[in-house]
């Protein structure tokens, strides 16, 4: 998710907040499912899907981030499509469900409510200093923007190849 964020926010501040928050929002539903069906979880049933579904969003985010590497910055990004695209891939990203289905749920076990409240704050902060970080990065170092993009697409690809091996080896 990280990737994508940074990939968005070379070209504005705003557009990698918003899909942070899209991310956040995703992690919220993920969140109140894990810690309302916490003792009805059966993570072996849907750990393979889960990696094949996880492989194709990486593979589709990559590719976007490569086709959209050469926008410059202030390149007009549509909220909504933004953020409900980052809700999508937050939904369907096999490490926020897992991270879910086994931190998360320890989690709701061991800090209940209290410890979802700081997990949601902490990522509050990062969701806002980690895209303005990059937008003024890329602004003070021009080639930066070119350089996120390339690594996002390659640490897509790569995690696009893992969950593909992890769903086949199962």
């Amino acid at each position: 998710m990280n990737a994508l964020i940074a990939s968005l926010a070379v070209r504005s501040p705003t557009a990698g907040l918003v899909t942070g928050l899209g991310a956040m929002a995703a992690d919220l539903i993920l969140g109140v499912l894990v810690f309302s069906l916490r003792s009805a979880i059966d993570l072996d049933a849907v750990l393979r899907p889960i990696y094949a579904l996880g492989a194709v969003v990486m593979v589709v985010i990559a590719y976007r981030v490569w086709s959209h590497r050469l926008e410059p910055a202030g390149t007009p990004v549509d909220r909504v499509h933004t953020f409900s695209y980052a809700l999508g891939v937050g939904l369907s990203n096999p490490f926020q469900i897992v991270w879910w289905l086994t931190a998360g749920l320890a989690f709701a076990y061991l800090g209940g409510i209290v410890l979802f409240v700081g997990i949601f704050a902490g990522i509050a902060a990062w969701i806002v200093a980690f895209p303005l970080a990059i937008y003024r990065g890329s602004r003070r170092y021009p080639t930066m923007g070119r350089w996120v993009a390339v690594l996002s697409t390659a640490l897509l690809a790569g995690f696009a190849a893992y969950f593909a091996y992890l769903a086949l080896a199962l």
